[in-house]
C-alpha cells in the first residue's frame, strides 16, 4: 500500500512511499492488543509493598497476663492484629505482577496497532524530522507547521537534540523505532514517523 508523505511546512506533498501490507494493513485484533498492553503496564509495577503479619512482628513470646482472674479479656500474644503494634490480618507481600507475552503475540499486537493508526489517519509520515539545536521553541514551531500538538515522534535512531527539545513538554515524546512500546503508540493523538523509522519497523516486524 502507499502512504502520502506530509510536507514539513504544512499540508501534504505529492510524494508517496510504498509500505508493507503485512505490517500496516492488518485487521485490528482488539483482544490481543488489550492483552499485550495490560502485560506491558503490569511489568512496570514495582510490587515491593510489604506489611508484617503476626508472625513477622517482633515480641509476643510470653502470654501478656494470666488467662483468668484479671477481669480483662483473654490474650495470648501482643502480636495479635487486634492490638496496637500487632501484625496485619491480610498483610501485603512483595509479588511479581509480570505476565508472559511471547514474541509472536507482541509482534502481532504491534502490527495491529500500526495498521489501526493508518486507518484512523493518526500516523503522519515525513521524509525526515530533526531540530538544529536542542530548543523547545524550534520543535514546537516545526510541529505547528504540521498542525500537530500532542504527538509521539518516532525516528530510526536516538537524536540527542530532538530528545532535549521535547523532554520538558508533557504532551510530546520521542522514541526509537526499535524500542518503542505499544502503550506509547496508542497513548498519543498522533504519531509522527520518519521514513527511516517506517523502514526500521518493516525490518523488525515485517516477518511473520
Amino acid at each position: 500500500m502507499k502512504l502520502v508523505l506530509a510536507d514539513p511546512k504544512g499540508g501534504s506533498t505529492a510524494e508517496t512511499i510504498e509500505i508493507a501490507d503485512t505490517l500496516f494493513n492488518r485487521d485490528f485484533n482488539e483482544a490481543l492488543v488489550h492483552q499485550v498492553v495490560v502485560a506491558y503496564q503490569a511489568a512496570g509495577r514495582a510490587g515491593t509493598v510489604a506489611q508484617k503479619n503476626r508472625s513477622a512482628v517482633s515480641g509476643g513470646g510470653a502470654k501478656p497476663w494470666r488467662q483468668k482472674g484479671t477481669g480483662r479479656a483473654r490474650a495470648g500474644t501482643i502480636r495479635s492484629p487486634l492490638w496496637r503494634g500487632g501484625g496485619k490480618i491480610f498483610a501485603a507481600q512483595p509479588q511479581d505482577f509480570s505476565q508472559k507475552v511471547n514474541r509472536k503475540m507482541f509482534r502481532g499486537a504491534m502490527r495491529s496497532i500500526l495498521s489501526e493508526l493508518i486507518r484512523q489517519e493518526r500516523l503522519i509520515a515525513v521524509e525526515e524530522f530533526s531540530v538544529d539545536a536542542p530548543k523547545t521553541r524550534e520543535l514546537l514551531e516545526k510541529l505547528k507547521q504540521l498542525g500537530l500538538r500532542e504527538v509521539l515522534i518516532v525516528s530510526d535512531k536516538f537524536e540527542d537534540s530532538l530528545y532535549l527539545a521535547a523532554r520538558n513538554v508533557p504532551y510530546i515524546a520521542v522514541g526509537e523505532a526499535g524500542k518503542i512500546d505499544p502503550v506509547s503508540l496508542i497513548r498519543f493523538d498522533r504519531v509522527l514517523m520518519t521514513v527511516a523509522a517506517i523502514r526500521k519497523f518493516e525490518e523488525v516486524l515485517g516477518d511473520e
